[in-house]
């Protein structure tokens, strides 16, 4: 047998322990963002419960409008039920302010509403797509997933992940590819208050970034004194300092609100920001 059937086994038989562990919570709503982890626990949950299924989206404006129309298309795609709710976190101080634990508040905020309405939505377990790799990072949320009873089966069947986009890959999902993309709130430098009109300053400020040099995987992070610093992949350096784009992109990012951009040289790094809680604690 070759290698590559082989690997096609181990991935099958992941596969079919994700769907089995599924099998026996009897109905789920999943915490569904539309990215390649959620969307592997829903198309997990629709071969195992079929109709006893349901993908719940948070809306706020920490939600970019592309990633809601992903969440949106990959829902109908799976053909897992879909709804929105709208979520409340930027009314609560505790995640304004912005300290280390600002998305334990994000997620306890949407744990609460969808355990409010597990009757209504007839399902007994609420799921979310957190993998064995996110245990190594900086994750309050995990804390509100705990507290509130969510279950997160990619952890509890050891799955990391690459794992992850190989099922993804395995199921043929139009996200097996895609990027991370975590809530624009996850932009705004640990200490900045996190308001509406920065996020949606970062959501357009990206969309700039990507529509000037056709990168996909791009962050604009906004730090203190409404500072710009855009962040890609150490390879693609040089795209932004084409003499037409820079000066493009700093008219178009300083229009924007920001006073000052920058260009990180270290390049792209997910969830670098977390570096600075050292220096908050």
């Amino acid at each position: 047998m070759s290698a590559n059937a082989v690997q096609l086994n181990d991935v099958a038989k992941t596969a079919q322990r994700l769907v089995d562990l599924l099998t026996g919570l009897r109905s789920v709503a999943v915490a569904w963002s539309g990215g390649v982890d959620s969307a592997v626990v829903a198309k997990a949950a629709v071969l195992a419960l079929k109709d006893q299924t349901v993908a719940v989206t948070a809306v706020s404006p920490s939600l970019a409008e592309s990633e809601r129309r992903i969440a949106q298309q990959e829902a109908r795609a799976i053909g897992i039920r879909h709804i929105e709710i709208s979520t409340t976190e930027f009314s609560r101080q505790e995640y304004r302010r912005n300290a280390g634990d600002r998305c334990f508040f994000c997620k306890d905020t949407l744990y609460t509403l969808m355990s409010d309405r597990m009757h209504e939505l007839g399902v007994d377990v609420l799921v979310n797509g957190s993998n064995i790799d996110d245990l190594g990072d900086h994750r309050p949320g995990m804390t509100a997933a705990e507290q509130h009873g969510v279950r997160s089966p990619l952890i509890e069947l050891g799955i990391n992940k690459a794992a992850v986009r190989q099922l993804a890959h395995y199921w043929k999902l139009s996200v097996a590819d895609k990027p991370a993309a975590p809530c624009l709130s996850s932009r705004i430098a640990y200490g900045v208050e996190v308001t509406e009109a920065r996020v949606r300053q970062v959501e357009l400020a990206e969309v700039c970034v990507q529509e000037l040099t056709g990168l996909r995987e791009i962050r604009v992070r906004c730090e203190a004194d409404d500072l710009a610093r855009i962040e890609v992949h150490v390879a693609e350096l040089a795209r932004l300092l084409h003499n037409d784009v820079r000066i493009e992109l700093v008219s178009r990012l300083t229009a924007l609100g920001f006073s000052n951009v920058t260009l990180d040289l270290q390049g792209f790094r997910s969830g670098n920001l977390n570096a600075a809680l050292v220096e908050l604690k």
